[in-house]
């Protein structure tokens, strides 16, 4: 395997993911993906926030076709099973995720774009769903995370037209969060990422497992949800140190 075919930098308590595979713009072949899988299988110790990105000026191109069509249906049954277990781990690993944005966030790059919390992007970014001009459907997740920022109606008419989003419309739909200039994502996203990290790190997981299951639940389910995250939060060390922060007039110093 390729050593750099993931990059891993630490800056502190942030971890730096940049997917390296400039020649195919940062398509995600199986080694990648196993590589991605590891990190948030078993993150180092210390690390309270992760920004991915990509290098040579995209972030991630989607799946590899050259290895899409090696596949069987049972095959590429389990490969999309398989898609959307790491994309799970990225989404409920309980490490804030974000993403610096820019170039082709196409196919599984959006797909994993999507699975992160926070989504920056440049001008230069380019949202797209190609697959249906392809012959082939979504496998890693898209139905579900991007349908759920767009809507079905909308995404239909994105993946049956092959449509291409920019930076500007995607903020307006929600697939990113965060328009910036040139050159200026992964700056933003280090500076959400410091953030981010110095929030009581319970509160941070517990949002991040509990928000996006809310929205799948009914009304009563998700108020009571909500009252056993607030009971589990509210009684912690951090939020004894996060009250007496704020009546001392200080930065809180959590865990």
């Amino acid at each position: 395997m390729s050593e750099d075919i993931l990059k891993i930098e630490l800056d502190g308590p942030i971890a730096i993911l940049t997917m390296n595979r400039p020649a195919k713009r940062n398509a995600m072949c199986d080694e990648l993906l196993e590589q991605i899988d590891a990190f948030f299988s078993k993150p180092p110790k210390d690390i309270k926030a992760v920004v991915l990105t990509g290098t040579a000026g995209h972030f991630c191109s989607g799946l590899d076709l050259s290895e899409h069509v090696a596949r069987d249906a049972e095959g590429t049954m389990r490969h999309s099973r398989g898609w959307h277990a790491v994309m799970d781990r990225i989404q409920y690993g309980g490490l804030p995720v974000i993403s610096a944005m820019f170039g082709a966030v196409i196919g599984g790059g959006l797909e994993m774009a999507s699975a992160t919390h926070v989504r920056i992007a440049e001008p230069s970014t380019i949202f797209q769903l190609p697959e249906g001009r392809r012959g082939i459907f979504v496998g890693g997740g898209a139905s579900v995370r991007v349908g759920r920022i767009l809507g079905a109606d909308r995404m239909v008419e994105m993946m049956l037209t092959g449509r291409k989003y920019s930076a500007d419309e995607g903020l307006s739909l929600g697939l990113c969060h965060y328009s910036v200039g040139e050159g200026e994502a992964l700056n933003l996203a280090l500076k959400l990422a410091h953030r981010i990290a110095g929030n009581a790190p319970l509160s941070n997981y517990i949002m991040i497992q509990a928000l996006s299951r809310i929205e799948d639940m009914a009304k009563a389910d998700g108020l009571f949800t909500e009252s056993l995250c607030a009971a589990l939060t509210q009684t912690s060390p951090d939020a004894v140190e996060g009250l007496a922060a704020f009546l001392e007039k200080r930065d809180p110093s959590f865990r």
